[in-house]
């Protein structure tokens, strides 16, 4: 109730209403492309496919849900995600980049600027990769692609590009949603996909399906209360300022705290988890017949371990994922440099010493409550497996990644039209 009281006295604000239109209108731009299919699509071949293969369903739903009609925006925002985790990861191992990070808002201007042009050449491979795993399954989704033929070369250049195009044109509405609407723009594109796709899905199951689209409701309710009770879980460390006296005046000791998240990750172990666990099969499955007897067996062999029809898969994503968390919140938190800055502004943390004492404090606290963090996203991560086993549910309506990012663009977005009615002391929230 708290939340829709919030969205309507955000439209009772003219500029925040026009923020909320804004973004609203740019969805509905997103969605008009997402159904501008790629000329000469086999849609039959396409939705089999679908069917069957997790990775394309994971691809499909950073797309929007573009990528299930492949249409001009089939690619998706996936590109730019991969060159922003990448960036991220680059930042403390090169020294310009690590300078830059240090130089404000126009450093962080730069370092996004080397996002967008690494997205460039990732959205084209991911574009070739795709369609060359459509030309090449069972029933050919796209036919005559082929980049070194003299007669297939520019049609299948002009539909590299026009992937490349659609994936630069969905990070640019994302981005113009970011400064001129409300929220992330790029998540906000995602979960218009996701939600998108609902009705659809629970039509379908409302006519097949009754007592697994119940089983559904209750999982999917219960993973969303646990997603907000992690997501806004947190451990404060509290920080205390000394005293400076400058002259007449005496500046600082106030009181603060440091907000340690239980999963300050978010989405992004699943995505690293599931990239690595579905390379190797993928590679695999193009040797998997073979004419040699010793490589089609070892093909054989690693496509059966990486089968998401087993137990062992699910296993090893739930180890992976565990594993990515530690790794990413590791790296971002390291990045932050947290100790030196207090020690640099006169902070400490009550009972530690200020430097290299500090920094192993926080780094013990962060990897013990990281541990329920990780393990709740192993958690998620293998839920459909036991809820395809345990419950009349064939598939989830919305995967549980998918409730993950559902979830944390709603509390996000609802903590932004927060901010912005504070700011604006609006009487009727401030009551």
């Amino acid at each position: 109730m708290e939340t829709i009281r919030n969205v309507l006295n955000a439209f009772k604000l003219p500029d925040l209403r026009q923020k909320i239109l804004f973004t609203l209108a740019m969805l509905v731009v997103y969605r008009l492309a997402a159904h501008i299919p790629v000329p000469g699509v086999n849609a039959e071949a396409l939705s089999q496919m679908f069917q069957s293969n997790q990775l394309l369903g994971l691809l499909d739903m950073f797309s929007g849900g573009a990528m299930s009609s492949f249409s001009v925006v089939a690619v998706g925002v996936y590109p730019y995600i991969t060159a922003s985790i990448i960036m991220q990861l680059l930042v403390p191992l090169i020294p310009p980049l690590e300078r830059l990070s240090q130089e404000g808002e126009a450093g962080q201007a730069k370092i996004n600027q080397y996002m967008h042009i690494a997205t460039v050449p990732l959205a084209a491979l991911q574009a070739i990769a795709q369609i060359t795993m459509f030309s090449r399954s069972t029933v050919p989704v796209i036919e005559n692609f082929n980049l070194f033929s003299a007669s297939t070369f520019l049609p299948s250049l002009a539909t590299v590009l026009t992937l490349t195009a659609g994936t630069m044109f969905a990070v640019w509405l994302g981005e113009l949603i970011t400064e001129q609407g409300v929220g992330n723009g790029i998540s906000i594109i995602i979960f218009g996909g996701i939600v998108a796709r609902i009705p659809q899905s629970v039509a379908e199951d409302l006519r097949t399906n009754v007592p697994g689209l119940i089983a559904f409701v209750v999982i999917a309710v219960a993973t969303v209360a646990a997603i907000v009770l992690i997501y806004e879980g947190q451990r404060r460390i509290p920080v205390q300022y000394g005293k400076r006296v400058r002259g007449t005046k005496i500046y600082g000791g106030q009181s603060t705290h440091i907000p340690m998240k239980i999963n300050s990750a978010g989405m992004i172990p699943l995505i690293f988890a599931s990239s690595l666990l579905i390379l190797p099969g993928v590679i695999a499955s193009y040797f998997q017949y073979s004419d040699n007897q010793v490589v089609g067996g070892i093909a054989q062999s690693v496509v059966d371990i990486f089968n998401q029809e087993g137990i062992l898969y699910w296993i090893l994503y739930f180890l992976m994922v565990v594993g990515c968390t530690y790794f990413y919140t590791d790296v971002i938190f390291q990045q932050q440099n947290i100790p030196d800055n207090l020690q640099k502004h006169g902070g400490f943390i009550p009972g530690i010493r200020p430097g290299a004492r500090t920094a192993e404090y926080l780094n013990r606290v962060l990897r013990r409550i990281t541990l329920v963090g990780a393990l709740f996203l192993g958690a998620v991560a293998i839920l459909p497996f036991f809820a395809s086993r345990l419950t009349p549910m064939q598939t989830m309506i919305i995967t549980s990644t998918g409730l993950l990012i559902v979830v944390g663009v709603v509390i996000d977005t609802m903590k932004q039209l927060e901010a912005q009615l504070l700011m604006r002391h609006y009487e009727g929230f401030l009551r």
